[in-house]
């Protein structure tokens, strides 16, 4: 008890202001919660605000076309959770009423939410003693109590998920999830955590045996990926481009690109003219020059993509029906989003 009391003191004292702690509406802590995953509070929050402020409802967010979802959800990353969210809401309102689900079991049944999600829902709306665990959990209890197994080795999400719910204050289950949390990302943080002011200093293990920088403990890495990018960025006389959604599972699909010629290295201009990808995008007179004279190696997860963008003049070209002053209505990767406003500033 000593744990979850001396938490959930400090938390009293230190919690941020932020919006989503204001309500119990399960719609508006959902959000929050997948919008927060892979993304600080920091930048996360004006994309909450937005969110809440043209979907204020889940019926609303249902109604929506997925490609403004995808829009809207631009620059934040890993698209596959605004996916999710649109067809969980349709599900919620056309399915459920619009009645979100109340316990942990039902709610994680939702399309995009996993045990982080389901648990703090529960907790924060349902009061459910559902223990979050997620990377400041995980920091926080590996350091606590001295845990050297890996935090994302399968026994490792076991044991934590075992040590967190046995934790857990029964009767103030959302107040301490948020504690822990709010403790691993201001207190407790990855580097420099303040240990001299820490209120569980004097019973910490990794305090007493200098393993702070040692813990928590992660697997190795998956071995990352080099991808060859060369967009063609085509604009005929009439101001015309081709712009193309991505269709197939994987990165950034729904969003929409300049066509992709994809290489095994980089290429210069005259080995890209030899491909038959360019020969068959391009049979008629074209003029090509390189726009980024530096290399773009845009970082995902478990990919690097080394991206070229080529300008592509050509009198006309069949496939390009989009004006160009168009272009920003699509939802695209932030690589492109980035591309258009550096070329924009050129122009």
């Amino acid at each position: 008890m000593k744990f979850s009391n001396t938490l959930i003191y400090w938390y009293l004292q230190n919690n941020r202001e932020l919006p989503w702690r204001k309500t119990k509406n399960p719609y508006f802590i959902w959000l929050s919660e997948i919008m927060l995953q892979q993304t600080r509070v920091a930048q996360g929050l004006s994309y909450y605000l937005k969110f809440t402020s043209s979907f204020p409802t889940v019926f609303d967010l249902a109604n929506a076309d997925e490609s403004t979802v995808l829009k809207m959800w631009q620059g934040l990353g890993y698209y596959s959770r605004a996916r999710n969210l649109h067809y969980s809401a349709k599900v919620i309102a056309n399915e459920l009423n619009g009645e979100f689900p109340s316990t942990y079991k039902e709610i994680i049944k939702l399309r995009g939410i996993g045990d982080y999600t389901a648990s703090a829902i529960a907790s924060i709306c349902f009061n459910e003693p559902a223990a979050v665990v997620d990377g400041n959990v995980y920091r926080v209890l590996s350091r606590y109590y001295g845990i050297n197994t890996p935090i994302n080795s399968t026994k490792g999400i076991k044991e934590f998920k075992i040590l967190a719910q046995s934790l857990i204050d029964t009767k103030q289950p959302g107040t301490f999830n948020q504690a822990i949390m709010d403790f691993g990302a201001l207190h407790c943080k990855p580097q420099n955590p303040l240990c001299d002011s820490c209120p569980l200093a004097d019973s910490c293990v990794a305090f007493e045996k200098k393993l702070t920088k040692e813990l928590p403990i992660k697997e190795k890495k998956i071995k990352i990926k080099k991808r060859f990018f060369n967009f063609m960025v085509i604009k005929t006389q009439d101001n015309k481009t081709i712009i193309e959604e991505r269709k197939s599972k994987g990165i950034w699909q729904g969003l929409y690109q300049f066509p992709l010629i994809e290489s095994n290295k980089n290429l210069n201009k005259e080995d890209l003219i030899a491909t038959d990808d360019f020969k068959n995008l391009f049979p008629d007179e074209t003029t090509i020059s390189l726009f980024n004279q530096k290399e773009i190696v845009h970082k995902l997860s478990h990919q690097h993509l080394y991206t070229q963008f080529w300008i592509v003049e050509t009198y006309k070209h069949k496939n390009a029906t989009t004006l160009w002053q168009n272009i920003q209505d699509f939802p695209v990767p932030i690589l492109i989003a980035n591309f258009l406003e550096a070329f924009d500033i050129k122009k």
